[in-house]
Parts: structure tokens; C-alpha cells; sequence
């Protein structure tokens, strides 16, 4: 079992840990021993307190777990480039770590990519997938959007600005219209958050390394969502990978941008409950 730093709790009943070896995964996580284990990655953007809606709630029924990937939050930054997979194996190790032969991955945007990669290099691990606001890849975008996200993220970095920088700007794109200052206070402290290397390293990864042509083989159960007004991976995008993989649902959330499932927390829960409720 992998090496723990810290174990702490608090007061509403959250744990928090670092999960090891080098580079250590920061945890959130909530309900250990009361079931299933379901794993909530972020996005690109984020960070583990895009999950504060959903772990207390799932841990009422299953042991939800939200993390920090590697470069992220509380999570340790690494030497040299990045893997896109180097995120799929740090899965592995979170799952070890809780003692989880398989879980349930929940993945939004980045998150979901992460998921897909996991189904198709380590199918026996994944119980099921729910993917949330994510795509196929940039290759399945027009060169003009795959340029309009590097410059609007990457480029001001590359000239010297800072995270905090580019922070409105880029939680401006991502919500819905009907998002509030709450919503959007949310998605821009955890940009303001990001370790500027790391994210750097993780644009480039995820922009340049697609490794999505096993959609057809994943046998998971799988739920796709997307809010309605996601300008960044639409619905469409949606539909089309939920119609790649065999027997997939999906969903359309209303009255939500990219981060559905902070801008609609009770629709989101409730869909991913009773997906996840009828897999028995």
C-alpha cells in the first residue's frame, strides 16, 4: 500500500490525505467503508474544491474520493514533461492506496479524458465512467478553437503573466449565462491556484497526446453529460462520444456552462446517483 503523509479530518467529516510515493496525490474524501469507491477528477482548470457539491453527498452512499492531480493543489509538482497516462497511473495508485480492486470514475472536462484513458489501459479497475463537459481529444476540435485555448491559457503564461492573470478571462469562457458570482468565484480561485509549470506541462500534454481511437472497446457502464450551454465541448461532442461507446447514456444538463456540476449541483447529483444506483 502506498506511503500516506497525512490523514486529517475535519470538522465536516472530510479527510484529507497525501497519497505517496513521490510525486504525492492530495485527497479529499468522504465515506470510507460505506461502499464503492468513486473518484472525482477536475478539469484542467481546477483543482479537487470543484467536488465540495459532491463528495459529502456521495459519501453518504459510496467512499468519494475528490483529487489534486499530480501538479495540482496539494498535489506535488514532478520533474520533466508529462505523460498524458502519467495521470491514468496515478489513478491506479489512489485505488491502491484505498484498497479499490475497481471504482467508479467521474471525470469532468480533463478529468474525463483521464477516465477514457483508464477504460481502455486498465479496463478490469473501472467500475463504471461518468464523463462530464469532456472531448474525444483536440483533435476533434477546428484548428481555430485548439489555437483560441492555447492563447488564451498558454500564450500569457509563456510571456510572463501568472495564473491569477489569465483567471477571470478563462472563468468567463467556461460558465453558462446563468452562472452566478458565487459559481464564478469558485472556478476562478481554483485558476488563480494552478501551479504555473504544471499547467503549462498539462496544456501541452493533453492538446498533442490524443489517445482516444479505443472508444468502441470500453465496456464500462457509462453515463456522458454536458450542461447545455458548454461553449468550450458542447453537447454534440458529447453525443458522439456517448454514440462510440457501446450501451452508453447521455444526458443533457440545463442551464450550464463547462462546469455543470458546479453551476447545477442538484441535477448533477441526482444524475449521476441513479446512474450509478442502477448498476447494483
Amino acid at each position: 500500500m502506498a506511503t500516506t503523509a497525512s490523514g486529517r479530518g475535519d470538522r465536516h467529516g472530510i479527510g484529507h490525505e497525501r497519497i505517496g510515493p513521490a510525486p504525492f496525490i492530495a485527497v479529499d474524501h468522504s465515506g470510507a467503508g460505506a461502499g464503492e469507491l468513486v473518484l472525482f477528477m477536475h478539469g484542467i482548470g481546477g483543482n479537487r474544491t470543484n467536488w465540495t457539491a459532491q463528495v459529502p453527498v456521495f459519501g453518504a452512499r459510496y467512499h468519494a474520493v475528490a483529487w489534486d492531480a499530480r501538479g495540482y493543489g496539494a498535489s506535488d509538482d514532478y520533474v520533466g514533461p508529462l505523460a498524458f497516462g502519467d495521470f491514468g497511473d496515478d489513478v491506479l495508485r489512489v485505488l491502491d492506496h484505498f484498497g479499490a480492486e475497481r471504482a467508479h470514475l467521474i471525470g469532468l472536462s480533463m478529468g474525463g479524458r483521464i477516465a477514457m484513458d483508464v477504460a481502455g489501459r486498465y479496463p478490469g479497475r473501472v467500475r463504471s465512467l461518468i464523463l462530464v463537459d469532456t472531448h474525444m481529444g483536440f483533435g476533434d476540435f477546428s484548428e481555430a478553437d485548439r489555437q483560441a485555448f492555447l492563447d488564451l491559457r498558454r500564450k500569457p503564461l509563456l510571456e510572463g503573466h501568472e495564473p491569477r492573470d489569465i483567471a477571470a478571462p478563462v472563468a468567463r469562457s467556461l460558465l453558462g449565462p446563468k452562472a452566478s458570482e458565487a459559481h464564478f468565484r469558485q472556478l476562478h480561485d481554483s485558476l488563480c491556484a494552478l501551479h504555473k509549470e504544471s499547467y503549462i506541462k498539462s496544456i501541452e500534454a493533453t492538446v498533442l497526446q490524443d489517445r482516444f481511437d479505443h472508444l468502441e472497446g470500453i465496456a464500462a457502464p457509462t453515463l456522458v453529460l454536458a450542461g447545455a450551454d458548454d461553449r468550450l465541448t458542447p453537447p454534440d461532442m458529447a453525443r458522439r462520444i456517448a454514440a462510440r461507446i457501446p450501451g452508453a447514456e447521455c444526458a443533457i444538463i440545463p442551464d450550464a456552462g463547462h462546469l455543470s456540476n458546479i453551476e447545477q449541483p442538484k441535477i448533477f447529483n441526482r444524475r449521476c446517483l441513479d446512474f450509478l444506483s442502477r448498476l447494483g
